[in-house]
């Protein structure tokens, strides 16, 4: 006798549904492989004699043997062990039903019978569930197989189950959901293979995110609805966000954005703001959102009575009032509250308490006032019980342990907490926001710290090259790893080449020597340089200075935030001109044996020579930032003094002093002030010109290389005017930047927040003011014809006559202008009488050739810029964390500045990171 025909079809019919609406016709195939047809299972013959109709509850016999048919990978045994059916047992129609239930229930099977022959004998025909040969992601370009596929339950050499696929789908509609992707839909599709195999494709139709179109807000009266939206995390689309990311709509974000307007209320003194409700709804078109508020802003309060008590007993309340902000009639500000609890809790943590400082709020309803008392109570003392650091996968444990204010079983203490997290993320060597999570430890006074990292590139390639009519080609190239080998270390190699600078510097440091807190380094330097002024377009070599050296590096911590850094240099300097061009004939032998003032000038002639530096300076560093790399709030100050007399022949002591100061005043913006000053006094000795300090690009922005302080502006005759030439008229001029014996350098900054999707793109621009000077050097000696030995002479017409110097081959031999009546009239050559093509040849022809002569225009010589009054220049710049590498641009307008300073509206800087 067969099980009912009810129950059977029944089961086969909940069978049919469930392929039909999970797997949208899983059987059909989804590649080009045609699944062979499974033959529906025949029907068992009708016997030849159907008893009555039996009552449900009635037994129809005795089980005899219980058989199972059609299984493969699965024992006999393990089937019959899904069913409550043993021989011996009386059965009824219940049972057998609730038998095709509970092997259905397993999800191990695709089709399954029970069939009874009448006679006590049950046989259970199952159709196995295939295994899973491989999944398939069909359509994701948005949303990466790397994130998918950690989320899929259902993998290879598994049995296939319905509600895996079912589980796998909905994960996947959620992983879409979370990117604003909510059109996302996942069609799965089976491929019947042989030996009873399935390929599983999840085809996926990503659609478009789905955006926020409008954010109403109901309820709001002191505040507009822009106001109020722009202090919420999501964006309504249009134009100024298309580089958002705040425009697509996330639930998460959504209560984010109730947070943070009751922030924002709660700032401004409304302590019974509530968000009544938030409700998005679809478009009817289903592609953007409409969300909308509604809120109830309540009453503003202020501040009533202010005080503070401390239960601790070696903790005077009176010490610490002057870290209360607020008075009595302010308007109240939550966030100042909290900013209090953290100055309290930070500063009672420098003298080693561990406090609880909750503030207790008295608000009175009719006068709307909000009393305040700080008290700080004595919390339980709980310790260092583990430090876990996670994710570090290229920098060694002991790097980031090092940066730790405390140690595994030392009392805990939420200052040294917080200045362990700013001394690990001013390493530079992790992602930002990283913080220092606390766990619970084995017991109640106990507490686990758990640093978890997320790793950054810490090398630096920055890479430039061009080429323009004045410097030929033009190659920096730098490298610098500043986690060597993930042991902290800075490894650091630059060449720099152009037609007028060449130069080579290698770098090491080892921030802890022998893994105590002492680091030291070692720079060794080849420094070619040719510095240049302009006659009209023209660039025009000056001075050759060559610097070889090295410098030995040292620094020690002397408390906490104060470091003693020491140093020794040594240095070879060679300083020359180019006797051909800048050298005379003073002998009259033919050999330029003396620097010619009328072509280089006076204080470049006293410059040349070759010199030995030998220095050893220390800087005492003050530095609380809160990150070194990217700081948003703390200050950083340096006192510096070197001093050159170490043997050599160069004496001078040259201190410097400098300062930063960063706040981030809210909303994302950060701003900073800095400050700095050096003066450079000779021992014995004036100062020499590459020892002085300068100030330009990029110091000061808005200003060119070297474009501010003292400078010797060489004005030649304009023949339109007749005159000699205006200051600041390029065609007719140049000018020698020589330095100040003391400078000083301000600059305020404002560091602007953007959207979401600039600040993904790495977009951080700024508006900042620059002010500064170069000066107090004494007044070289000048060629200009109220003074003395000026070397052009008034022709008839009291105009100036040009001065002729003889023209030297490269080895400075007289050279011979070809005259008529010789080979190759009008060629230099070494003949004073006839022509040769070289040295080498004999002079061939009779005629007497003349003196090759240079033309020096005439000029007078003019000192500008010796002045302490401030220059100064406004603008604005965008730092951008580019495809190509870090990138800078700053526009800057000079507002203030002196007759001879050199200004500059645009600079750019690139490089990229590995």
């Amino acid at each position: 006798m067969t099980a009912t025909t009810t129950n059977i079809h029944r089961a086969r019919l909940l069978s049919a549904l469930l392929v039909g609406t999970m797997l949208g016709g899983l059987a059909q195939p989804a590649m080009a492989q045609q699944a062979p047809a499974q033959p529906p299972a025949p029907e068992p013959a009708a016997p030849a004699a159907q008893p009555a109709p039996l009552g449900p509850a009635q037994a129809l016999g005795t089980i005899k043997s219980v058989n199972v048919a059609g299984s493969e990978r699965l024992e006999a045994d393990t089937v019959r062990s899904y069913v409550k059916l043993a021989p011996g047992e009386s059965y009824t129609r219940e049972a057998l039903d609730q038998a095709l239930k509970d092997l259905y229930e397993t999800e191990l099977f695709a089709d399954v019978q029970v069939r009874d022959d009448g006679q006590g004998n049950i046989t259970l025909q199952v159709r196995e569930n295939p295994v899973v040969n491989r999944i398939v992601l069909e359509g994701n370009k948005r949303l990466k197989a790397d994130k998918i596929n950690p989320e899929i339950k259902l993998a290879p050499r598994q049995i296939f189950t319905r509600s895996k696929v079912r589980a796998d789908v909905n994960r996947i509609i959620e992983l879409y959901r979370r990117q604003g992707r909510f059109a996302a839909t996942v069609e799965p599709k089976m491929v019947q293979l042989d030996q009873n195999r399935v390929d599983i494709i999840f085809e996926i139709h990503e659609g478009d995110k789905s955006k926020v179109r409008k954010i109403n807000i109901i309820g709001n009266e002191k505040f507009s609805d822009g106001r109020l939206r722009g202090e919420m995390a999501t964006k309504q689309t249009g134009l100024t966000k298309i580089f958002s990311s705040g425009t697509s709509y996330d639930p998460d974000r959504m209560s984010y954005d109730q947070q943070k307007l009751r922030q924002f209320y709660l700032t401004q003194g409304y302590a019974d703001f509530r968000v009544v409700s938030a409700v998005a709804e679809l478009t009817p078109d289903k592609r953007d959102f409409i969300i909308t508020y509604v809120v109830e802003e309540g009453s503003r309060y202020k501040f009533g009575d202010v005080d503070l008590e401390s239960e601790i007993r070696d903790i005077k309340a009176s010490t610490f009032k002057y870290l209360l902000p607020m008075k009595k009639g302010d308007w109240y500000n939550a966030k100042q509250v909290e900013d209090t609890v953290d100055a309290i809790t930070e500063a009672t943590g420098v003298f080693g308490f561990t406090p609880d400082v909750r503030p207790d709020f008295t608000r009175d309803k009719d006068d709307l006032t909000m009393g305040v008392v700080f008290k700080i109570n004595q919390s339980p003392r709980v310790y260092v019980e583990r430090i876990d650091i996670n994710g570090n996968t290229h920098t060694k444990d002991k790097v980031v342990r090092r940066e730790f204010r405390l140690s595994e079983g030392d009392a805990f203490n939420s200052f040294k907490v917080k200045r362990s997290r700013d001394r690990i993320q001013s390493l530079g060597f992790f992602q930002d926001k990283f913080e220092v999570e606390q766990k619970p430890g084995s017991a109640p006074d106990r507490v686990v710290l758990e640093a978890n990292v997320e790793e950054k590139s810490t090398g630096e390639l920055q890479v430039s090259a061009g080429y323009s009519s004045l410097e030929r080609f033009i190659v920096d190239l730098s490298i610098r790893e500043r986690n060597f080998m993930g042991k902290g270390q800075e490894l650091r190699a630059g060449v720099s080449y152009s037609t007028y600078s060449k130069s080579i510097e290698l770098g090491f440091t080892e921030p802890y020597v022998f893994d105590k807190n002492i680091a030291v380094g070692v720079d060794l330097f080849r420094r070619d340089y040719n510095s240049f002024n302009f006659a009209g377009n023209d660039r025009n070599t000056t001075y050759e200075q060559t610097t070889t050296g090295f410098q030995l590096r040292a620094g020690v911590p002397l408390t906490e935030f104060i470091t003693l850094a020491t140093r020794y240099g040594l240095s070879y300097d060679q300083v020359s001109l180019n006797k051909f061009t800048y050298y005379t004939d003073t002998n009259g032998d033919g050999i330029r044996d003396a620097c010619d003032p009328v072509v280089a000038g006076r204080y470049l002639c006293d410059a040349i020579g070759n010199r030995v530096t030998s220095s050893v300076g220390y800087s005492l560093v003050f530095d609380n930032l809160n990150n070194r790399i990217r700081p948003s709030r703390g200050q950083r100050a340096v006192f510096s003094q070197d001093f050159a007399g170490l043997g050599g022949k160069v004496r001078y002591i040259k201190t410097s002093v400098q300062a930063t100061k960063y706040w981030g005043i809210g909303g994302g913006f950060i701003f900073s002030a800095g400050g700095e000053g050096g003066y450079i006094k000779g021992l014995g000795q004036d100062v020499r010109l590459i020892d002085r300090f300068y100030l330009g690009e990029p110091d000061m922005r808005g200003f060119g290389i070297r474009g501010v302080g003292p400078r010797v502006i060489r004005r030649y005759i304009d023949p339109n005017t007749g005159q000699f030439a205006a200051v600041n008229d390029k065609n007719y001029t140049n000018d020698d930047a020589l330095g100040g014996k003391a400078y000083y350098r301000g600059r305020l900054e404002l560091e602007l927040p953007l959207g979401n999707g600039a600040r993904e793109l790495g977009l951080r621009p700024s508006i900042f003011m620059d002010v500064g000077a170069v000066f107090g050097v004494s007044k070289p000696a000048l060629i200009a014809p109220e003074n003395p030995g000026y070397p052009f002479a008034l022709d008839e017409d009291g105009k100036y006559l040009p001065v002729l110097r003889p023209v030297l081959d490269s080895k400075g031999r007289q050279l011979y202008i070809s005259a008529v009546g010789n080979d190759n009239a009008g060629a230099y050559t070494l003949c004073e009488i006839g022509y040769s093509s070289s040295a080498k040849n004999p002079c061939v022809g009779g005629v007497r050739n003349d003196k090759a002569q240079s033309t020096i225009s005439p000029f007078r010589e003019d000192f500008y810029g010796d002045s302490a009054k401030p220059r100064l220049s406004v603008g604005f710049g965008v730092n951008w964390n580019s495809p190509f590498g870090p990138f800078r641009i700053d526009i800057a307008k000079a507002l203030l500045k002196e007759p001879g300073d050199n200004t500059k509206l645009f600079t750019f800087n690139v490089g990229t990171q590995f």
